[in-house]
């Protein structure tokens, strides 16, 4: 399978042309860039211009980009307000994390890129009907505004009441928004099971998350490497293989003690899911 990772596992640090010269040099095809100001700050022009311009001359590719979670630089820390939520009920809420997430599709006007991951509600949010009329109304506009940029918004299943497998499907049978998935393993590892999730989201996955957890804890564990993960990698990895014209094998992990120089891991985790 291609290979590809998430800045996510430095996201309390700035995204620079550095660090994507060390991914690069690890031989990773493509990245995926998590859209936290802290990290990839994408209302600064400055920062914005130097990654274009790095991106225009290198082999490394950008397959896709994170949509922002929050509209503050502390990764959310700031309260409750800094929550970008696309299903919001409140309808200037709502305007305002759409305004922010076009803010990160405007990058593609500078370094092409094909996907956005686009949460489907905040992770507290329960099932709501009202909700749902919510995030459709945004994706409706944040599609249109996507494809004028050549991107496709992608719904990621998280733990929350709108975003199961189940849930997903039956919110693109019921608005007929024609939108692709990217299935996150961890995430559907606290659900309803990596294989029964994937089951019902497999026709419409066009990226991954990959990584581990305890089956309670969103923890982004190191696949094969860090202790406590529970996937079962020798089932799953024949299944994710089956349809790999789809996507690639894209890592989601986090930054942890146990691992202090991730790039070194980030190679062996790799060898490791391709031997199953």
């Amino acid at each position: 399978m291609n290979h590809a990772v998430s800045t996510h596992f430095f996201i309390n640090h700035r995204l620079t042309t550095a660090a994507l010269d060390k991914l690069r040099d690890k031989g990773i095809g493509s990245i995926e860039i998590f859209c936290a100001r802290q990290h990839m700050d994408y209302r600064n022009k400055a920062q914005s211009d130097e990654l274009a311009h790095w991106f225009r001359d290198s082999e490394l590719k950008l397959h896709s980009l994170h949509s922002p979670m929050y509209n503050d630089d502390v990764n959310g820390r700031s309260g409750p307000q800094a929550v970008v939520n696309i299903a919001d009920r409140v309808k200037a809420k709502r305007i305002a994390a759409c305004d922010e997430i076009k803010h990160a599709l405007e990058i593609a006007e500078q370094v092409p890129f094909r996907y956005l991951i686009q949460h489907l509600g905040a992770p507290v949010d329960d099932y709501d009907d009202a909700k749902l009329d919510a995030a459709f109304s945004s994706l409706e506009e944040l599609s249109l505004f996507a494809r004028h940029r050549g991107v496709e918004i992608l719904l990621e299943n998280i733990p929350n009441g709108l975003s199961s497998a189940e849930k997903l499907n039956m919110f693109l049978n019921q608005t007929h928004l024609n939108l692709g998935y990217c299935f996150d393993t961890g995430h559907a590892n606290v659900m309803g099971g990596v294989e029964s999730e994937f089951a019902l989201m497999k026709d419409r996955i066009r990226s991954l998350h990959v990584h581990d957890n305890d089956g309670v804890k969103d923890s982004h564990l190191f696949p094969t490497l860090a202790k406590g993960g529970t996937i079962d990698w020798k089932k799953v990895m024949p299944m994710l293989r089956e349809r790999q014209h789809q996507y690639p094998l894209l890592l989601e992990i986090k930054e942890s003690p146990d691992f202090p120089q991730p790039l070194e891991s980030i190679p062996q985790i790799f060898k490791n899911l391709e031997s199953y």
